[in-house]
């Protein structure tokens, strides 16, 4: 299952979904459901610019948020108890995001819905096996890279679902060994790189004289 949102902003704590998109890919079959949520404040313009939603479309044609967060957490729940791995790209924002969403609505969070979620993040990964290479590691450089690019534009939850899934087949083709883990070594396997990555930007950070920011705890 692919999971992505498409936000007010970058921040976690504070703002709110605007779209999200859930794409089942099954031997090659999809299935894909969106949501499109009215966040009750204005969607700031750096962030329209980016995904093409505007507070007035979004109030005009976006459903209750706390509506549209019940129905996403409930899909992420069902995956968590059929151990179904959701493929999110940066899943240490839109899991965060998800879980202060649902406090804020007094609702279950999902580590209180499911006592294991697994969870396939391919920047993670890419970031582990090949830590040296240069260059962005975005979602579209790492569709660019891997050449699995597709045509469509990205900052849509929808596209860049189907761009992560992408991006993960060709790491599982290029990365074999990815393959030998089960779910819980795999998660163990991300959560410790990303750990590792996150101390090394961090002391990178702090030799520029800048604040060293970054969570080290993946998902936390």
């Amino acid at each position: 299952m692919g999971f992505d949102t498409e936000t007010t902003g970058v921040k976690p704590a504070s703002d709110r979904i605007v779209t999200a998109a859930c794409v089942e890919w099954r031997h090659g079959q999809t299935r894909e459901q969106t949501w499109l949520a009215d966040p009750g404040i204005p969607i700031p313009e750096p962030a329209q610019q980016v995904h093409g939603i505007s507070t007035d479309y979004a109030r005009e044609h976006g459903r209750p948020l706390e509506q549209v967060v019940t129905e996403v957490a409930q899909v992420l729940e069902a995956c968590g108890q059929a151990q179904i791995p959701v493929v999110i790209y940066n899943a240490s924002f839109d899991l965060p995001l998800l879980d202060h969403h649902l406090e804020r609505l007094g609702l279950p969070t999902m580590r209180e819905r499911v006592e294991f979620l697994p969870i396939i993040d391919p920047l993670v990964l890419d970031r582990a096996l090949d830590r040296y290479r240069r260059g962005k590691r975005t979602l579209e450089a790492l569709a660019e890279f891997y050449q699995v690019r597709g045509e469509d534009n990205l900052h849509d939850a929808l596209v860049d679902v189907r761009q992560t899934i992408a991006v993960l087949r060709a790491l599982c083709a290029a990365y074999p060994q990815l393959g030998q883990m089960d779910l819980r070594q795999l998660q163990d396997y991300q959560r410790d790189q990303h750990r590792e990555w996150a101390q090394h930007f961090n002391q990178f950070l702090l030799s520029k004289g800048r604040n060293p920011d970054v969570n080290e705890e993946w998902l936390a």
